[in-house]
């Protein structure tokens, strides 16, 4: 019996340090499951808590009142692969928060207050697979550019948000993007929406559900229509309007251009005229000193 006790011993050491050493720099008001995760979820927080190790993987941080991420937070923590700040009280990312994000897999700002997602705001985060921004009701504003740089990005959610518009560029950037899902939002179906109708259309196999359940609303009367209703032809007129109106530049170009000209010829006959007059004046008074 000795004998085996004796080949455990380094087992049982083992175990007996991981029971007393796990969590000791763990934060006082979070849990930590293992060495590389942080669980502060639902701890009524209303800033990053102190002392997180600096090689955590996974940061749970959902369920809380935390307004803002100080932007060198990403910096300290270059491990990270795995954010959750579900349901705070962000109202915005400041530039360069995640510029320095190099491994981070999954980011989930859901059921926050964003209002905007500019230019530059994920930097070049290329190893981001999943990026959560759906359930934010006064984000109305996504930037062309917002989504450059992350070349490995999968999933994308800007479901039930404010939007009521969003430029192709924005989308046509992902490569790798497989699932996207926009329902919810309060689209309106005009000119402006015409691009991104086609976009939707040609890739319904990136909807979870297609366009069904996909919604936007006439800009005449507010009615809300199924997109499943219309086609490419609900959206003849803004060809024809796009055309009238490029003509009508190109024929107010065309006069300004022609008014300008003959005002110049105008203006060079004129000086040419008086320059005229003026040597014959000259050379007069010159035969006349000369008699």
């Amino acid at each position: 019996m000795l004998p085996c006790v004796c080949r455990l011993q380094p087992v049982l050491a083992l175990l007996f340090f991981t029971l007393f050493t796990q969590g000791e720099n763990c934060p006082a008001t979070c849990l930590c499951p293992d060495p590389h995760t942080v669980d502060c979820s639902g701890r009524g927080l209303t800033r990053l808590p102190d002392e997180i190790p600096l090689d955590v993987r996974r940061l749970l941080l959902a369920d809380n009142c935390i307004p803002r991420i100080p932007s060198d937070f990403l910096v300290l923590y270059s491990d990270l692969v795995y954010l959750d700040l579900r349901n705070n009280s962000l109202s915005h990312i400041e530039p360069g928060t995640l510029s320095t994000s190099s491994r981070l897999v999954f980011l989930d700002l859901g059921c926050n207050n964003l209002t905007e997602i500019p230019k530059g705001t994920f930097g070049e985060s290329r190893s981001l697979i999943k990026l959560r921004l759906g359930n934010n009701p006064y984000l109305s504003m996504v930037n062309e550019d917002a989504f450059m740089g992350l070349t490995s990005l999968r999933e994308l959610e800007l479901e039930r948000n404010a939007l009521s518009g969003l430029q192709v560029g924005a989308l046509s950037q992902l490569p790798s993007l497989r699932v996207v899902r926009l329902e919810g939002n309060p689209w309106v179906c005009n000119c402006n929406f015409a691009n991104l109708f086609t976009w939707l259309v040609e890739n319904s196999h990136k909807l979870p559900k297609g366009i069904e359940g996909m919604e936007c609303s006439l800009p005449t009367d507010g009615r809300r229509v199924p997109l499943s209703q219309l086609s490419q032809d609900s959206f003849r007129e803004c060809q024809i309007t796009l055309t009238l109106t490029d003509f009508l530049i190109i024929i107010f170009s065309g006069i300004s251009v022609s008014v300008a000209a003959i005002m110049a010829s105008f203006f060079l006959a004129s000086t040419v005229h008086c320059f005229q007059r003026w040597s014959k004046g000259t050379k007069g008074d010159e035969e006349e000193s000369e008699e």
